[in-house]
């Protein structure tokens, strides 16, 4: 392990004296986030990167493990929406004083939960709107406003985001989605980094084929 220290999922600060770099997972409280081990975000905190999820809302923000995201990044919840099948999209409703009931929960936008896979990278300031899930290994560049599905280990950048290649061949995706190597123990993924961070695809490829059989 490095410097003798094992890594730890319930850790917050994993960078010596640095705190604008978390592990998620333990400092959540909402019950509709849901985030795997060892993700991290350039941040002191992560809720408030989180909008529009309130106590009485449908929805859930499903993240995996090893997942990187950047300063800035926002999940964009279902309730941001407003009523769109009537004249106006004005919230007579949440407001004091005007006379509305809420609307039936069929006449709201609703697109479901917001799920992001396993080590999924998010770059700075990147919106993920209601709804979307991103595939494993997939990267989300800069800035980028995402409205639709990503596939996994696809590249998708722009407003709306669109992919603009895959990172690699379809056999060697499979590969990895088969292998799913953040769902090993600590020891067996330190044993694998090498393989991990390895730029020889043909060797990561025939050794994945090994393993797995």
């Amino acid at each position: 392990m490095h410097n003798g220290n094992r890594p730890d999922p319930n850790e917050i600060h994993p960078v010596a004296g640095y705190d604008n770099e978390i592990y998620v997972k333990p400092t959540v409280h909402n019950p509709n986030i849901q985030v795997g081990d060892f993700t991290y975000i350039a941040d002191a905190e992560f809720e408030t990167h989180v909008t529009h999820l309130y106590p009485w809302s449908r929805d859930k923000l499903i993240i995996g493990k090893f997942c990187q995201i950047a300063a800035g990044v926002e999940f964009v919840m279902n309730d941001a929406n407003h009523q769109m099948n009537a004249v106006s999209t004005f919230p007579f409703y949440t407001l004091s004083g005007w006379d509305m009931a809420p609307p039936a929960a069929e006449d709201m936008p609703f697109k479901g939960d917001t799920v992001i896979g396993n080590d999924v990278w998010i770059g700075q300031n990147a919106v993920i709107l209601p709804g979307v899930q991103i595939g494993d290994g997939a990267i989300i560049g800069a800035n980028s406003v995402v409205g639709s599905n990503v596939a996994p280990y696809a590249v998708a950048v722009g407003n709306p985001a669109k992919e603009i290649r895959r990172r690699f061949d379809d056999a060697l995706i499979g590969l990895l989605l088969s292998f799913r190597w953040w769902d090993k123990s600590v020891d067996e993924i330190n044993a694998l980094i090498p393989l991990l961070t390895s730029g020889d695809l043909e060797q990561v490829r025939g050794e994945l084929k090994r393993r797995l059989g």
